[in-house]
């Protein structure tokens, strides 16, 4: 545990089967754990990170591009490993943002791949 890192990052969904695939699939790619779950929620863990996905319990979509969060970018590995989640992501419930500068959206010396799940929250997964 550090002062100052992260604890959890809690995330509301409107169709908490659905996200909860998505974020299932990337997480574990990620090398997160199945932490929790109950009828409401799930988590998962990785070191001393967790994230939670919850159902939502108002109504509302999500939007990146008002006021609010506006993504989560993640060390995703090198870029061999950006790669294959960047192709992979479309069969598990993601969709690719900014195809068209990929893999350099974030600037000639970023490399990542930037995706959206059906409800709208943004990742970037960062190469290192």
């Amino acid at each position: 545990m550090r002062r100052g890192g992260l604890h959890h990052v809690e995330l509301r969904a409107s169709d908490l089967a659905a996200t909860g695939r998505a974020w299932a699939w990337l997480l574990g790619e990620l090398g997160y754990e199945p932490f929790q779950q109950w009828d409401a929620g799930r988590s998962w863990r990785l070191g001393d990170l967790y994230v939670v996905l919850e159902g939502a319990p108002l109504g509302g979509t999500n939007d990146r591009r008002r006021p609010g969060l506006s993504h989560l970018a993640f060390h995703a590995g090198d870029a061999a490993a950006v790669e294959h989640l960047w192709t992979s992501a479309p069969d598990h419930g993601w969709s690719r943002l900014y195809e068209d500068r990929h893999p350099h959206a974030g600037g000639p010396d970023h490399h990542a791949a930037f995706l959206e799940d059906g409800e709208r929250f943004k990742v970037e997964l960062v190469a290192g």
